[in-house]
């Protein structure tokens, strides 16, 4: 075990985790204790949330509460709320009053707000310091500190006056005010804000950290840009989950490895329902149009081709948008819907003609017998559905934003399965319309 210890110690906290994460929760715990307090403060939160509980309910609970004392301060509070109620009731007591406190107002924070993943673990300093003395306060502070790089300018009321970083007091005169270097009316989030906006936040004004406020403007924490990124990353597995049809409308994120079975179950089967009744919509009505399938049977074999386009093309379309909405690059007002129509509709029926020539080619080669009109019916077919499943994919995402609703929910698979149904209407009706003569002999 020494040896192991001593190797792991040369390791960053990522790597030492990533090597130990398969072994038993047991030998992980001793191994974490017998790493020494701040390195296995710094390596415990790169586990996985769900194994950090096990590894932690593993530990002796002397071990556990030094842990605890050492932690990041946002990190022990999620840490805590995950344990079962009766290990955090005997694991308080061990801890420091300012640490039970901090804990019990750290956890009170609702999920998915920017209370929730903030530190209270940040530097401050009072406006009416001399550079020199701040310098001093900050080489005290850092080793307690989440970070030093920007400090928070606090009046008696603890309310933020403005930020400073550490840049600035380095090149002050010593005998400067706070005051007088500090940025004042800094950026800042509510501590009910949702976690999506201080991400987009610290993004939009490339920050290192972020303050948080409360309702009565006083400073209770930060957010810092490590994160802000755990938060992007989320948000972006949670769209790729939506739009991939494989998260639950209005539910928990869905995760392989963690998520239980009726999780993963529910969340799947919702979306596989809903697409099953498209379909069976779509095959009912191919199936009444017995009439002309019987007249025109080579009809039946352009059904899949033609539907296919449409779904694919609003998929795409859809896309597109909504990486645009999160670039920034269109912003959520009709006006720009109309300006992305003029850029994605003549590229839709560019894409449907030369489809659609494909395909008669294609028909003509391989298939015998095949009367004119039959032609013209799946080339138009392919390039109004094209162009439909266009207009359909870029509307999409801004009627979702005028409902309030993150357009990824909007999946791939339902967009191909209103396209497909949509297709289908759209094809049988051109047929209907060239083959009105057939139709007739044949009554």
């Amino acid at each position: 075990m020494k040896s192991v210890v001593a190797a792991l110690r040369g390791l960053p906290p990522a790597d030492l985790v990533h090597t130990i994460a398969n072994f038993d929760n047991r030998e992980i715990a001793q191994i974490i204790a017998a790493l020494g307090s701040d390195l296995a403060a710094r390596a415990f939160g790169y586990f996985e949330p769900s194994q950090q509980v096990e590894i932690a309910r593993a530990m002796p609970r002397a071990q556990l509460q030094q842990l605890f004392t050492d932690m990041p301060h946002d990190e022990r509070a999620d840490l805590w709320k995950s344990l079962p109620e009766a290990e955090r009731d005997a694991l308080l007591p061990g801890l420091a009053h300012a640490d039970r406190e901090d804990i019990r107002r750290l956890a009170s924070y609702a999920e998915g707000t920017a209370g929730s993943i903030m530190t209270s673990d940040y530097a401050t300093l009072a406006p009416e310091l001399p550079a020199r003395l701040a310098i001093e306060v900050l080489r005290r502070e850092a080793p307690d500190r989440e970070t030093i790089y920007t400090s928070y300018v606090l009046d008696e009321q603890r309310r933020l006056v403005g930020v400073v970083s550490l840049r600035d007091l380095l090149l002050a005169p010593d005998d400067a005010r706070v005051a007088d270097i500090m940025i004042r009316d800094g950026i800042f989030v509510r501590v009910g804000d949702s976690k999506e906006v201080v991400a987009e936040k610290i993004a939009e004004y490339d920050l290192l950290a972020i303050p948080v406020i409360n309702g009565g403007d006083a400073m209770v924490g930060i957010v810092t840009v490590d994160d802000a990124l755990d938060v992007a990353e989320m948000v972006q597995a949670r769209r790729l989950t939506q739009f991939g049809g494989t998260a639950a409308l209005g539910g928990p994120d869905i995760d392989l490895m963690n998520s239980t079975f009726w999780e993963m179950f529910k969340a799947r089967y919702i979306w596989l329902a809903l697409l099953t009744a498209f379909g069976m919509i779509s095959s009912i009505f191919v199936a009444a149009q017995e009439e002309i399938l019987t007249e025109v049977l080579i009809l039946a074999a352009f059904i899949a081709p033609i539907i296919d386009m449409g779904g694919n093309t609003g998929s795409q379309s859809a896309t597109l948008v909504i990486r645009a909405m999160a670039l920034d690059q269109v912003r959520n007002v009709w006006s720009d819907v109309f300006k992305v129509l003029k850029r994605d509709l003549p590229v839709a029926a560019a894409l449907g003609i030369g489809v659609a020539l494909l395909e008669v080619v294609l028909a003509a080669i391989f298939k015998d017998g095949i009367i004119p009109e039959v032609f013209w019916i799946v080339g138009i077919s392919i390039l109004v559905v094209t162009i439909a499943g266009s207009l359909f994919g870029v509307t999409i995402p801004f009627l979702a934003r005028q409902l309030r609703i993150d357009p990824a929910t909007l999946s791939a698979p339902l967009i191909t399965s209103v396209m497909d149904l949509l297709g289908v209407f759209i094809y049988f009706g051109i047929a209907y319309i060239f083959l009105a003569d057939v139709l007739n002999a044949a009554a």
